[in-house]
């Protein structure tokens, strides 16, 4: 005989009251009343019991364990499901967070630059990289290409830097090649990746709502995110190694203010002359703002008389030298259009020379038309460009231009002159260089 089942709780009145419903409801689905489905399902419990060797209450005890046992089996599945729903979300969390910490630059947090990368950028500040001034934040910084930097470090000047012990520049190696070298910069926030901003880029970055003013001949850069080494990118130098001209410097402005402070104790003559001297200087201001105020009317009264109007020293308000400020003396109003037409013939014009210096160079006896690319022309070119700061046009440039002959004549050149006649001063000169 099997053991009793041990007793267990019975349900509540809102439970019997659900079960009697429920009761009811399958007992009108088979056309019988309440009391007659239940008599069928007792019938139907003794059997079962007596076919399992039970009583009716031991037949039901294990019914009720059943599904009780079920019952805490669907609910372990459901929170072991819950579970791992959850994990799953914690490990994409992670992930994600993981993907972001690796888009982000691993540089150097401890404040203290790494010596080794201070010695490569005191070594590559010496060196002829070519740069360039930009302005980065509002400031003038040095700005360098990077396929320079790497052909720097992999020049015999470089192994013969870091074979001292006191250079503390880092070997040259299979292993360490110059690209790592130069990582060592972004690393320690000494040089950056920049990239060049648009006008219109820059003036949505700027806080205000008037538009920057763009400075003439000097590119407006911003950091890159990612910083990655490859020749044809620039970097900006963020650190200046002291030199001894700045210190030089600094040694005879501290001399000048202990001088400005001994006036006083000056002799009488050298106090005389500064103050001639500060006459001479205030008049020179005076001369100064009085030419603007001329050129600024002489402008105004040629703008309607000749159009586009007459600048007497075009570049006096602009971003350049002091001499450069006074060169040319005089000068038409130019347009946006008429600058892009400037530059456009400036460059169609270096085009010109260069293919007849490709000519003459090659030296060929054939009659027949021989088309020279531009890409023989050599890397003194390229830097050449990337010098002079203009805003690069690449529309309506010709691939290459035909030279007809065995020789580049003055009439060959002139036949180019009829194509482009706005440069024919160009055109005429590159002709006399090829004869």
């Amino acid at each position: 005989m099997a053991a009793p089942m041990p007793p267990q709780a019975g349900p509540n009145p809102e439970q019997m009251r659900q079960m009697q419903e429920a009761m009811a409801t399958e007992a009108r689905k088979r056309g019988m009343t309440p009391q007659q489905f239940q008599a069928q399902q007792r019938a139907q419990i003794e059997a079962e019991a007596k076919a399992s060797g039970m009583t009716v209450p031991q037949y039901i005890q294990k019914l009720r364990a059943e599904a009780l046992a079920n019952h805490q089996r669907q609910q372990a599945a459901q929170a072991q499901q819950g579970q791992v729903q959850g994990q799953q979300g914690g490990q994409a969390q992670q992930h994600q967070h993981q993907h972001q910490q690796q888009q982000q630059i691993p540089i150097n947090n401890s404040g203290t630059p790494d010596p080794k990368a201070l010695a490569v950028l005191k070594w590559l500040r010496t060196q002829d990289l070519k740069t360039r001034t930009c302005i980065l934040n509002g400031q003038r910084k040095d700005m360098f290409r990077v396929k320079r930097a790497l052909r720097a470090i992999d020049s015999p000047a470089y192994e013969k830097a870091a074979a001292k012990t006191k250079s503390g520049l880092p070997q040259r190696t299979t292993e360490f090649p110059a690209a790592e070298i130069l990582k060592l910069l972004p690393l320690s926030l000494l040089a950056l990746r920049v990239t060049k901003v648009d006008d219109a880029e820059s003036n949505q970055q700027g806080s205000s709502s008037k538009p920057k003013k763009r400075t003439k001949g000097l590119w407006t850069v911003k950091i890159e995110q990612q910083q990655e080494i490859r020749p044809d990118l620039h970097y900006v130098f963020l650190a200046d190694t002291p030199s001894w001209k700045t210190q030089l410097y600094a040694v005879g402005a501290l001399v000048a203010v202990f001088a400005v402070i001994l006036f006083p104790l000056w002799p009488l003559k050298l106090r005389l002359g500064v103050w001639y001297l500060s006459m001479g200087m205030l008049g020179l201001i005076a001369l100064f703002f009085a030419m603007a105020i001329f050129r600024l009317i002489l402008f105004m009264a040629t703008v309607f008389t000749i159009p586009p109007g007459f600048w007497l020293y075009p570049n006096l308000f602009e971003d350049v030298g002091f001499f450069d400020s006074f060169r040319p003396v005089w000068g038409w109003h130019e347009t946006t259009e008429d600058k892009k037409a400037a530059r456009k013939a400036k460059r169609e014009a270096k085009m010109v020379k260069a293919e007849a210096r490709a000519a003459k160079a090659k030296g060929s006896k054939g009659g027949s038309t021989e088309a020279l690319p531009l890409s023989n022309t050599t890397a003194a070119g390229e830097d050449q460009g990337e010098e002079s700061g203009e805003e690069e046009d690449q529309t309506g440039i010709p691939a290459s231009i035909t030279v007809e002959g065995a020789t580049t004549t003055g009439a060959d050149v002139g036949t180019i002159a009829a194509v482009k006649r706005d440069l024919k001063a160009s055109v005429e000169e590159a002709g006399s260089e090829s004869e």
